[in-house]
């Protein structure tokens, strides 16, 4: 083929941003074709943005005119695995927006219908080309920290007022969008965090319910997590703090890394601190260390360098970047999150994701949609129903 057809399904503000940089060109090899909407106002934004693109109401409409080899998906969360499923059953390959889905247990359909289709799916962390958290997997995971003893990432940057989340009756609901900040806005930070360091064996969170926000699901989050080799981690996260922070700090044997306000720091000690706690003289000893400051190389180009590898992908066997099996991972981690605080307790990682799908049953029949409603969307209460 000498481009790919690409269709988006669901023009809100993220999709709509993909239909421009595709119809402007630029992903060479791909061609904007359709887009599917059933608000009849995008519709009709994309009629004059673009009369030639088609327009669609019905995703399954779009799907059995065979106009698209690829799907992208951005509508509300629920319906990333729902319309993602129909479009690999039609010979369609999907590129979904994150979250892969609200819980494990229906993200894993997405992925394995793909497996069993043979139809390629992607999951739009468009972080990961990102030079600089390329180099910090890099550097972690080729043993420049030695040891690894902690990780840290505090993302308080995230800061929301009432009316972004009074922008939707489905915004901050159960029923609607399925959770909070772990799912809306860190699915980024949590596939980087387990990408560079690793995923947990176990969590023990502690999540706020609405603490700053008149809403039913989490604005902050405090998770403490711990590793097969022994090391642990913090994350923690909220839309309730101005100015926030975004500082990603990982410590080993060897030094530390520290990456915030756009410059990574590394801390190399002298020799090993294993080594030296346990042959040093001077109870109170120190080992000296220099600190350099990383430039990696290469621009990251976000979610245009996710469609044009997926592109490339189909095109020429160009490795993926984001596979749709790598989006189980964050959705492992904020659900486990989720569950913690719902439970008490700490949740063990990997699960069947069955308790955590039970307890968000119960959640989701007392979810009421908030009553300002701006953006019109689809009524999904059969959708996640059918899922049980």
């Amino acid at each position: 083929m000498e481009k790919i057809r690409i269709g988006v399904i669901g023009i809100g503000s993220m999709g709509s941003s993909h239909v421009i940089q595709l119809d402007e060109g630029k992903v060479p090899n791909a061609e904007m074709t359709a887009v599917c909407d059933i608000d009849p106002a995008r519709l009709e934004w994309a009629k004059e943005f673009n009369p030639n693109i088609l327009r669609y109401d019905d995703h399954k409409k779009l799907l059995a005119d065979k106009v698209v080899d690829m799907v992208i998906i951005a509508t509300p969360h629920y319906l990333h695995p729902v319309i993602g499923i129909d479009a690999l059953e039609a010979g369609v390959h999907v590129l979904s927006e994150k979250p892969l889905g609200v819980y494990t247990k229906q993200a894993k359909e997405f992925v394995e219908k793909a497996e069993e289709t043979g139809n390629k799916l992607v999951v739009m962390l468009n972080c990961r080309p990102e030079p600089y958290y390329r180099k910090i997997r890099e550097m972690v995971q080729g043993g420049v920290l030695g040891e690894l003893k902690r990780t840290v990432w505090i993302i308080t940057n995230w800061y929301r007022t009432q009316d972004y989340y009074d922008n939707g009756g489905w915004r901050a609901t159960y029923s609607g969008e399925g959770g909070g900040v772990l799912i809306n806005q860190c699915p980024h930070q949590l596939d980087l965090w387990q990408w560079i360091y690793g995923m947990p064996t176990r969590v023990r969170a502690f999540a706020k319910f609405g603490r700053y926000h008149d809403i039913e699901v989490e604005d902050e989050v405090t998770a403490y997590t711990e590793y097969a080799d022994g090391s642990t981690g913090v994350f923690i996260t909220s839309t309730g703090e101005f100015p926030g922070t975004n500082r990603l700090e990982i410590t080993g044997s060897k030094g530390k890394l520290v990456y915030e306000n756009g410059k990574l720091l590394f801390y190399k000690l002298s020799m090993d601190e294993r080594e030296y706690c346990f042959s040093a003289t001077d109870g109170f000893g120190s080992i000296e260390y220099e600190v350099e400051e990383i430039f990696p190389e290469g621009v990251g180009k976000g979610h245009r360098q996710i469609i044009q590898n997926f592109c490339n992908h189909l095109q020429f066997g160009e490795e993926l970047i984001s596979p749709g099996r790598d989006g189980l991972n964050s959705l492992a981690l904020s659900n486990a999150m989720v569950l913690s605080q719902w439970k008490n307790d700490w949740v063990e990682i990997p699960n069947d994701g069955e308790e955590y799908w039970e307890l968000l049953q119960e959640h989701i029949k007392t979810s009421k949609p908030k009553k300002r409603v701006i953006s019109k969307v689809a009524d999904l209460s059969n959708t996640f129903n059918s899922k049980a």
